[in-house]
């Protein structure tokens, strides 16, 4: 948790200093900075990116059709501005794939440096990186975190975390006595009214 006033890929940095070759790196395309994802890729850490929605490119090669038909494209492109070239001056693999959200399906980009796995293993893992979205979404909507008792970030925090525990105290429970019906069901929490 941090303050909004730092974007996101300047910590994307900090975060990614102890990871060593052959892990895994899953971004969302806030978290884009070529120089970075260069970086990583100089260090044989692989990743997985959104791609933006402006980002120019040239296609050098198309790879073959996937079975899984929801993979539209699947090729290798090469960044056509010259700072982004500069930052990443390699090929990077663009996959084109129909991902389901929240029951719909979507068209999303994903770039990745990675060039052994299946296209369709590239959107698993970016469906990974959603669920932990998933969560903290179930976590604010279950709990109600939306007012924050105290301004101070040690308030802010403590109040996540408690949240985040309460989140979980509560899936245990529900998934110890076999609880048949949904979980937001389950939680439902209701002010306290006065008999007056």
């Amino acid at each position: 948790m941090d303050t909004a006033r730092q974007h996101d890929n300047t910590r994307a940095r900090e975060l990614c200093a102890g990871l060593s070759e052959g892990e895994i790196v899953i971004f969302d395309k806030a978290y884009i900075d070529f120089g970075h994802l260069w970086t990583l890729m100089q260090r044989g850490i692989f990743f997985v990116t959104r791609a933006r929605d402006n980002m120019a490119c040239r296609v050098e090669r198309r790879l073959p059709k996937a079975s899984d038909k929801r993979i539209l494209k699947d090729e290798w492109i090469v960044l056509k501005v010259h700072y982004a070239r500069q930052d990443y001056p390699s090929l990077l693999r663009r996959i084109k794939a129909l991902v389901e959200i929240d029951g719909e399906e979507r068209i999303m980009v994903f770039l990745t440096n990675n060039t052994e796995w299946a296209a369709s293993t590239v959107c698993v893992l970016h469906r990974c990186r959603l669920s932990i979205e998933t969560f903290f979404k179930e976590v604010k909507q279950t709990v109600q975190l939306v007012d924050f008792l105290g301004q101070s970030d040690n308030a802010v925090k403590w109040q996540v975390r408690t949240a985040q525990l309460v989140h979980l105290l509560l899936r245990f429970l529900a998934w110890r006595s076999r609880w048949a019906h949904s979980f937001t069901r389950l939680v439902t929490f209701h002010p306290r009214r006065s008999l007056a």
